[in-house]
């Protein structure tokens, strides 16, 4: 009974028919005009399996109602998203849910975190934030919704949670194309239960109407209910199929750089994280910068959620690895307003005369509130006081030219300033 007298609503899974059971004629008819004669002897990446079928529930209805182990909400960074499906589980779990969403302090953008179901009829309720779609980072949108699917069925298996009742991840507002979506959520899970089957024993898809025809569309891509299905599936299937894990691998999208230019180190001494910039390993004269924003994105997205500094080595930089304040200006534009709010400084090491001449006329005129965050740093020994020398993985030219510069460092007691 719900808190009002009236009957349950609650729909207990094991009432559900299973994808094995449901009918494939309309799915075979709609593949037949592409293969009139299926080669029985080429296998599909994703075979015809019914063990793990039988573990596959489609179901068109309410995810709040599900009576399983574990329920998925869609939420935002905060965990505050107004969407059909938050408020929904919101109504049904009751009040207690919205004060234990406050200790969770949010959650990032493809994570996954973990709450009690309270008046729901699932025991807990995993809590995960889809990307906010943008066609031209399209890759590190598909990353971040395979991670939103993966950390939830990892949540499930840590948890030894039988059953999850899965909502349709990407919401209305944050733009992912559905079909494109779909596409990651199947392959995702599919992967999963080959690797993990023995740890869940059904896994609901629960979708609204318009999300049942797409799904019913796709799902015989990857849970194929014969052989036969399986064989007129395969040419539907996209060209990314994903890595053994159902991860988005896209090879012709990929920035190759035998050098990574930058990467996250240690923390400060105020514990907030570094990220490293290696001036001359930015080969500005080979690379796509388009793709060079893209990886910046990728880089960065999971690091400007809390307070953190970048280190900029500029050491034996030459003209060709020169970022033009043009490309500046435009990643600083597009970003999230998160990264600018939680960048506390940048330490400039090894600045020529040149270099901080352009950075004051860069930040003086072409973009404001930086200028106040550049500290230019002379010698490793000045950088030292504000992070300890074990947090920062060295190349050993910086440390090279150092040395010749500036003598060996030594040990002082270190300060949070610079």
């Amino acid at each position: 009974m719900d808190p009002l007298g009236a009957p349950s609503q609650f729909v207990d899974i094991d009432s559900l028919p299973a994808w094995n059971d449901y009918s494939e004629a309309n799915q075979l008819d709609s593949h037949k005009s592409q293969v009139e004669k299926p080669q029985l002897d080429v296998r599909s990446p994703f075979p015809y399996r019914k063990d793990i079928n039988a573990k596959i529930i489609l179901w068109k209805g309410n995810v709040a109602l599900l009576n399983c182990t574990a329920i998925v909400n869609t939420s935002n960074e905060s965990l505050t998203d107004k969407n059909a499906v938050s408020e929904s589980i919101f109504m049904h779990a009751g009040p207690n849910l919205r004060d234990e969403l406050l200790k969770l302090k949010g959650c990032r953008t493809g994570e996954a975190k973990l709450t009690k179901g309270f008046n729901l009829a699932a025991r807990f309720i995993i809590h995960t934030v889809g990307p906010k779609y943008k066609s031209r980072y399209r890759t590190a949108a598909e990353s971040s919704l395979y991670s939103c699917y993966r950390n939830v069925l990892q949540l499930a298996k840590e948890q030894a949670m039988s059953s999850v009742g899965f909502c349709v991840i990407n919401s209305v507002k944050r733009g992912y194309p559905l079909e494109d979506a779909t596409h990651i959520a199947l392959r995702t899970v599919r992967r999963f239960l080959e690797i993990h089957g023995e740890t869940l024993e059904k896994v609901v898809f629960a979708v609204s109407e318009l999300e049942q025809a797409i799904y019913q569309k796709l799902l015989p891509l990857y849970f194929p209910r014969s052989l036969e299905e399986e064989c007129h599936s395969l040419p539907c299937l996209p060209a990314d199929i994903g890595n053994s894990e159902g991860e988005p691998v896209v090879p012709e999208r990929q920035i190759r750089i035998s050098e990574k230019p930058g990467a996250p180190d240690g923390v400060d001494n105020c514990g907030r994280t570094v990220m490293v910039v290696v001036g001359r390993n930015i080969p500005v004269t080979l690379i796509d910068m388009e793709k060079a924003l893209l990886y910046f994105i990728h880089v960065m997205d999971h690091i400007a959620v809390k307070e953190y500094v970048i280190v900029y080595f500029h050491t034996l930089t030459s003209d060709y690895n020169h970022l033009d304040s043009d490309f500046l200006k435009k990643l600083y534009d597009i970003v999230d307003i998160k990264y600018k709010r939680n960048l506390k400084a940048v330490y400039f090491v090894h600045p020529t005369f040149r270099s901080k001449v352009s950075t004051w006329f860069f930040t003086t005129f072409t973009i404001s509130g930086l200028k106040d965050k550049i500290h230019y740093v002379e010698n490793l020994q000045q950088l030292f006081t504000a992070i300890p020398p074990e947090q920062i993985d060295f190349p050993p030219f910086v440390l090279e030219y150092d040395a010749r510069e500036n003598g060996p460092y030594y040990s002082y007691p270190s300060s949070p300033d610079l």
